[in-house]
């Protein structure tokens, strides 16, 4: 077999063929944003140019309608590259998911041309509604994890990071009932609802003095009563509990709860609790994954930092139940300046910029020089599968993309 570099250039050669074609793609998704699951454009966009390139898709797969599954080779070392592409409600594509989107389709075009050449497999997961509605882990429970050797995906941001802190997280509705009655001629016949909910909010308020570093409980209510003279009947609230690994998330969720009944109990009220599936594990990152991809961006003249702080906490991801599951990397791309934090207005204009439309390019070839690696240098192929082995046999990986919470 030839020198790794001489294909790795040729994949490079590959983007840049089709360089135009995946900026217009990444254009043509920002400029039409779509929530979780609604994400039909973008859909079509990415797997019209795919096909295009002459990899085998499926569209709608794993019985989503907005996701899909693009692959090219029959044999050898299965590589998924993730696309994400849905936007953020009220503000567009201010996390950059069009970008991720077509550098995972670059990346996968690319390294799908020297496929049956190199006897490997690559196989691009087109996974909707990765901001709160769990695509992946859909996905995962259907099996499209299944077989796969190795998983990649580039986050665009403001810096280039090797690895995020995501946590994991889960989605808390709350619903509370109470007793209407008039609230000046007679409250003592009332019950409060809005009492409890505002009771379990202070409770909480006081648990994060006694809660983790790293951890996060955040909420807002939902609904509040109908009139400011009746005593409220119904309230409601949404909380987000995180912790650093699934088992922290799940002794934090009962010590949330406690607090919630507790102002419902104060307040002589009842609630119902609703915890919104799927939960998002934390991000189990493989170094030897890492270290390769870190070598190949180093070639479009990018270096890959470590995060001064291990324990800085980012977010939370989808992909960090993909790394229960497979070996997986998730590293960040820059595309605007250290300052400039997603989810804002000025990071909905980055990506989709000269410094956006860069990231696309070159995270897409970085990403198919790492397949390429996985596929020509079976030692670094078993160095990243013996990662995700020591991370599952200690049960730093749970090996589910499901988490038990």
């Amino acid at each position: 077999m030839a020198d790794p570099e001489e294909f790795k250039a040729r994949v490079d050669q590959i983007v840049d063929e089709h360089a135009q074609d995946l900026i217009a793609a990444s254009h043509s998704i920002h400029a039409n944003p779509e929530l979780g699951y609604d994400e039909h454009h973008a859909h079509d966009v990415l797997t019209k140019l795919l096909a295009a390139a002459g990899m085998s898709v499926t569209r709608g797969a794993y019985g989503l309608a907005t996701a899909f599954e693009a692959t090219s080779g029959t044999s050898g070392p299965r590589i998924a590259i993730m696309c994400e592409y849905d936007a953020l409600a009220g503000i567009g594509h201010a996390c950059g998911h069009n970008i991720i989107g077509a550098a995972g389709a670059g990346a996968a075009i690319a390294a799908g041309a020297l496929a049956n050449e190199l006897g490997g497999t690559v196989v691009a997961l087109g996974t909707p509604a990765e901001e709160g509605g769990g695509g992946k882990v859909l996905m995962a429970e259907k099996g499209a994890l299944e077989h796969i050797d190795a998983a990649m995906m580039v986050h665009p941001a403001g810096v280039e990071l090797s690895r995020i802190s995501a946590i994991a997280i889960q989605q808390l509705e709350v619903t509370y009932h109470g007793k209407a009655a008039h609230a000046a001629a007679a409250p003592h016949l009332g019950r409060n609802a809005l009492d409890a909910a505002v009771l379990g909010y202070m409770n909480v308020a006081a648990l994060r003095q006694h809660i983790l570093p790293t951890e996060r409980i955040h909420g807002i209510f939902t609904d509040a009563g109908d009139a400011a003279n009746v005593v409220p009947a119904h309230a409601g609230a949404t909380w987000y509990v995180r912790s650093p690994t699934v088992e922290g998330l799940k002794a934090l969720k009962a010590r949330v709860v406690s607090c919630l009944e507790a102002g419902t109990e104060a307040a002589g009220c009842t609630m119902d609790i609703r915890w919104i599936q799927p939960a998002f594990a934390n991000m189990v990152d493989n170094d030897a994954l890492i270290e390769l991809y870190r070598d190949n961006l180093a070639r479009s003249g990018r270096t890959l930092l470590e995060p001064a702080s291990s324990q800085e906490v980012v977010g939370s991801t989808d992909m960090g139940n993909v790394s229960h599951v497979v070996a997986s990397m998730h590293p960040m791309i820059a595309i605007a300046p250290p300052e400039v934090a997603i989810h804002t207005e000025a990071f909905v204009r980055y990506a989709c910029s000269d410094q956006g439309d860069r990231a696309v390019i070159d995270g897409a070839k970085a990403m198919a020089a790492t397949v390429v690696d996985l596929w020509t240098r079976p030692e670094q192929l078993e160095k990243v599968k013996a990662g995700f082995r020591e991370a599952r046999d200690s049960g730093v990986a749970t090996g589910s993309a499901v988490i038990g919470v």
